[in-house]
């Protein structure tokens, strides 16, 4: 991460191209959450790239002790209006930031792609700031999602792991796949203890936000969609590590 980007700007939409869609905060979040849950710790938890906390929401009913750290302070801004001093948010980079605790529980979902050097971060979620017993919850995009194939099919992108332009603009430098975000994972020092996917995906975000508002998909189809990515993790929206730290 170099001192010239600007965490604000990368951001703001840009035309057609949203930093967040509705899919993402009402679809992929709780399921996010489904996946997560049964391996969650007693104790505290540390939010690495909270965003405009709508995620953090989702995690809050599930611990007491919560830290945020976020790079854009307009986001922790927005943040902080939603959920107040429940809440220790941080405006900080990774690469800077001094935390005054180890955690139980540490959350970095669709973050690592935006890092310039994502294995140094990866070796201070293990070296400094994951407890003995501590649970490392990773999760980005998927390089081989088939909505992502089939835009390479079309022509719009050159290359599975492509980082498109508008990607670029939002702070993406990299589009992991299942073994490179485990290859960066054990260059850190981390133990991989579970691998999935989240959400079996074939259509473009934009794609279903346009198809939440109709009547076309139905809850059970969501449910569906969920079931069929735990099968096939390589074909799902995001692919999802379960680390803990190495001994």
């Amino acid at each position: 991460m170099t001192n010239n980007r600007n965490y604000n700007d990368e951001l703001k939409d840009s035309g057609d191209d949203k930093y967040g869609y509705g899919f993402d905060y009402d679809v992929m979040h709780p399921y996010m959450v489904k996946a997560f849950q049964s391996f969650f710790r007693p104790g505290n938890l540390l939010e690495l790239g909270g965003h405009e906390g709508k995620f953090t929401h989702r995690l809050a009913p599930f611990f007491e002790d919560i830290t945020s750290v976020e790079a854009s302070d307009d986001a922790i801004a927005v943040a902080r209006s939603m959920l107040g001093d429940k809440v220790n948010f941080i405006n900080a980079r990774f690469e800077q930031v001094q935390l005054p605790a180890r955690y139980d529980n540490i959350v970095m979902t669709h973050v690592l792609e935006h890092l310039d050097d994502p294995v140094a971060v990866l070796k201070r979620v293990n070296d400094e700031w994951l407890s003995d017993n501590g649970r490392f919850f990773l999760v980005c995009p998927n390089a081989n999602a088939p909505s992502r194939q089939i835009a390479v099919k079309m022509g719009l992108i050159s290359h599975n792991s492509a980082v498109t332009p508008a990607e670029h603009d939002h702070g993406h430098r990299c589009t992991y796949t299942l073994d490179t975000l485990e290859r960066d994972a054990k260059l850190a020092g981390l133990k991989v203890v579970h691998r999935s996917g989240i959400f079996f995906k074939a259509l473009a975000n934009f794609q279903w936000d346009r198809l939440l508002n109709t009547d076309i998909i139905s809850p059970e189809y969501l449910e569906g969609c969920y079931q069929l990515g735990q099968q096939y993790p390589d074909l799902c929206a995001s692919i999802f590590l379960l680390c803990e730290k190495s001994k």
